[in-house]
């Protein structure tokens, strides 16, 4: 999304060519490929392990972080793995994302029209929102030293980037969209005025 921005806003008349079906469906397939051959190292890595005592992780879901408190083996080799995939694939994409937003904002600033400004700048803040959102608590859990949060804490990030981020997306993309703001102008109107038909009559 953050190339398509890029493209839309610093290239728009290259933007048909840019962003052609062929390279759109590479752009998806790069994704769900790098995701999916993420988990093979862990997985092996995970599959040499020796497990003793409980056999309940402190979650709801198998996240690795509470996995590896099961474990009676040594896992300094897995935080190693998690530091350098996670350098990998999260810190470097991140970085390239600001940085294709860095030149999106310099294109913005040229443009003389306020209302044009305006209307790129809403665009891009919704997809950068839920950026900084999901990678910044990924970033937290996978990429800080274990003794830096508690489990709980732990816990709390792994609902945010799993459950709360995914729950707000919708919201956060309509949030632009004119319709919607309209219709929630009219939900908020209608509330308010029914909280002052009642008002009035118990008076």
């Amino acid at each position: 999304m953050a190339y398509d921005r890029y493209v839309a806003i610093c290239k728009p008349l290259h933007y048909p060519l840019l962003m052609s079906k062929r390279n759109c469906i590479l752009l998806a397939a790069s994704s769900w490929i790098s995701g999916i051959l993420d988990v093979i190292p862990f997985l092996d890595v995970v599959s040499h392990y020796s497990f003793c005592g409980s056999n309940e992780i402190n979650r709801f879901f198998c996240d690795p972080n509470a996995l590896l408190k099961l474990s009676c083996s040594d896992t300094q080799n897995f935080k190693i793995l998690t530091l350098s995939e996670g350098g990998f694939l999260a810190v470097i994409p991140f970085l390239f994302t600001l940085s294709s937003y860095a030149f999106i904002i310099t294109a913005l600033m040229k443009i003389t029209s306020s209302e044009g400004r305006r209307k790129a700048f809403s665009t891009c803040s919704s997809h950068l929102t839920v950026l900084v959102l999901f990678y910044g608590t990924i970033m937290c859990i996978y990429m800080s030293p274990s003794s830096t949060f508690s489990l709980e804490q732990d816990k709390m990030f792994a609902i945010l980037y799993t459950v709360l981020i995914p729950m707000l997306n919708p919201l956060i993309y309509s949030m632009r969209n004119q319709d919607v703001k309209n219709a929630l102008r009219n939900l908020m109107f209608r509330k308010q005025y029914k909280k002052k038909q009642v008002s009035n009559m118990t008076i």
